[in-house]
């Protein structure tokens, strides 16, 4: 596709979470401090919430890079319906062997033991629940249960609660009130909220995927701009209409990105541009100029040879 044109090694807006393309802005620093600080402390929940899109995952991700051997992570992602699945994913993340037909009290049992003996080894057991806010109330508060497991002076793991806001809203319930106390540091992951922080953002993925023109970011100034209100700051959607940016730059043989092509890439997603006829227009159209730059190309080297 645009790779060569615009002398990147690989795509700087790929959706999939990659450490490489980990943007260390003062947020995400933030953030991360809140989780590194709370497992220092040793006992209690942290809870990271924010926006779909905001990054939450690639933020779990750096985590588990960032903490030591010291640690033993289990990391969960997915609705969990029961406590005894729950239980199950839990000891399956810490290498327990899990009979058939196996009961709460025996799966408890089995957990507490392990927990127990990697106490002794010196090594903290840290779970991180992504998309928490998926749990049922009867989950969450089998987590709340299971986090009753300590010693006398330490608890034998600790819980990262990560989720989109109607976790928040969860928690406030009055039957899971006890979990809520148990939060002893939580934070909210914030969107890019002006054009210097998406500047930082783009020049950062643009370098991490090989692009080496510093004094240039391949946006002009009312591209960033746009992109900025279209995106309301959301990571996930910036990627996006920065990757289809760059096909419709790339259909027109351009070598920045302008408003016009930010405009269509606009119009080409649906989450942000709701007349359907129009958006199949747009998207069309970039096909269109796609292949006729294709055609073109085709036609010149048979020329030529």
């Amino acid at each position: 596709m645009y790779l060569k044109h615009f002398g990147f090694s690989e795509f700087p807006f790929s959706l999939t979470p990659n450490l490489r393309f980990f943007c260390s802005l003062t947020a995400y620093k933030e953030a991360l401090n809140v989780i590194l600080v709370s497992l220092l402390n040793g006992e209690g929940f942290v809870k990271i919430t924010g926006e779909v899109g905001t990054g939450k995952t690639l933020l779990c991700r750096k985590l588990l890079n960032a903490l030591s051997s010291d640690y033993i992570t289990a990391y969960i992602s997915g609705t969990i319906f029961d406590t005894l699945n729950l239980q199950k994913t839990i000891a399956h993340e810490l290498g327990i062997d899990i009979p058939q037909n196996v009961d709460n009290h025996m799966l408890l049992h089995l957990l507490t033991n392990k927990l127990i003996e990697l106490h002794h080894q010196g090594k903290h057991v840290v779970i991180i629940i992504d998309e928490a806010h998926t749990f049922s109330d009867q989950t969450l508060e089998g987590l709340r249960l299971l986090s009753n497991l300590e010693t006398e002076s330490r608890k034998l793991m600790q819980i990262v609660l990560v989720g989109q806001p109607e976790l928040d809203k969860k928690l406030k319930k009055t039957h899971l009130r006890q979990l809520e106390q148990r939060v002893i540091f939580s934070y909210r992951l914030p969107t890019l909220s002006d054009q210097k922080d998406l500047l930082s953002y783009l020049c950062f993925r643009l370098a991490a995927a090989g692009y080496h023109d510093t004094n240039d970011t391949l946006f002009s100034p009312k591209a960033i701009k746009l992109l900025l209100k279209a995106s309301h700051g959301i990571p996930r959607l910036i990627n996006i209409l920065c990757h289809k940016s760059f096909l419709i730059a790339y259909g027109y043989n351009k070598k920045i990105v302008d408003a016009d092509a930010v405009k269509m890439a606009i119009a080409d997603t649906e989450s942000l541009y709701h007349k359907n006829v129009a958006t199949r227009h747009h998207l069309l159209k970039i096909a269109l100029v796609s292949l006729s730059i294709i055609t073109i190309g085709v036609g010149l080297y048979f020329l030529i040879k």
